[in-house]
């Protein structure tokens, strides 16, 4: 490109970081919450925060999962956004709805009796729990 390999590096980096920045911020548009889910999912944002807690500390659960979990926690801990908050509606929504996903990749493997019975909230909560993560849906679709 520039004939410069340092810049030509730099350059591929940065291209490389968009591209990827891109594709993440195109699958939580996919994967978001419809309806009032993604409202109701950051009211629940404390208790489902002491769930994935319990869940990262529980040795029953295979290591896939509490790996998952474990990253979950250090992603919601870090300062920086995958998506900044002047964008709408992703904005404020992109730690929601990536705890969704991968509370939904927890069910999968786990199962519902794992997190019903690690759930720190209301049976209310719960509810909104089970609707945002699919456990509410017959195993298999």
């Amino acid at each position: 490109m520039t004939g410069r390999w340092g810049w030509d590096l730099l350059i591929g980096l940065a291209a490389g970081l968009l591209v990827a920045w891109l594709a993440l911020a195109g699958a939580l548009v996919v994967l978001r919450p419809r309806g009032g889910l993604l409202r109701e999912a950051l009211r629940l944002l404390p208790d489902v925060l002491r769930l994935v807690r319990r869940l990262a500390a529980d040795p029953a659960l295979p290591r896939g999962v509490r790996v998952r979990l474990a990253l979950l926690l250090a992603y919601l801990a870090f300062p920086l956004d995958l998506v900044p908050d002047f964008i709408p509606v992703l904005g404020y929504a992109d730690d929601a709805i990536i705890v969704t996903a991968v509370l939904r990749s927890v069910v999968r493997r786990a199962g519902p009796q794992v997190v019903r019975r690690h759930w720190p909230g209301t049976d209310e909560g719960l509810v909104v729990l089970t609707r945002l993560t699919g456990l509410d849906r017959p195993t298999g679709t």
